[in-house]
């Protein structure tokens, strides 16, 4: 069964909360970065990332099964629940070659001129830094047609 679709909402915000009303899941990745408001999105997107402790019913939901939230960094906006800017930072640089790599230099790009060209406050884990700092001018160039 398919969910509905980003282009029946005004923003992703609200297709997210019209999709996962309900559900016991945390947006991740793309999704996280689009709720936390850091990636604009796609048109027309239909796919939706989360954490889950289940396989989900949605056949356009991607499911990343954990057995538990505890060690994940959430934020919550209503009733619905993101990883932390933090926390969506690290698990797509630890997971980069299925990362979305577009809303990855996007959404780094969004923090570093949202917080006066600074990457200061973001903490990145260790094990991500080499590739944080191979991309990292990449995103400080992005909005300079670098």
């Amino acid at each position: 069964m398919m969910t509905a679709t980003s282009n029946q909402f005004l923003t992703n915000r609200a297709w997210h909360r019209a999709v996962l009303n309900g559900e016991d899941v945390i947006l991740r990745c793309t999704s996280a970065l689009e709720h936390l408001e850091l990636f604009f999105g796609y048109m027309c997107e239909n796919t939706i990332d989360v954490y889950a402790r289940k396989p989900g019913r949605y056949e356009n939901i991607n499911y990343h099964v954990v057995d538990s939230f505890s060690d994940i960094d959430v934020v919550r906006f209503g009733d619905v629940y993101c990883t932390s800017t933090n926390q969506t930072f690290n698990d797509m640089l630890f997971d980069f070659e299925n990362t979305d790599e577009q809303a990855l230099i996007e959404g780094l790009a969004s923090y570093y001129y949202s917080n006066g060209e600074s990457f200061d406050g973001l903490y990145i884990n260790p094990e991500n830094m080499e590739r944080f700092n191979t991309i990292r001018d990449w995103a400080i160039e992005y909005h300079n047609g670098g």
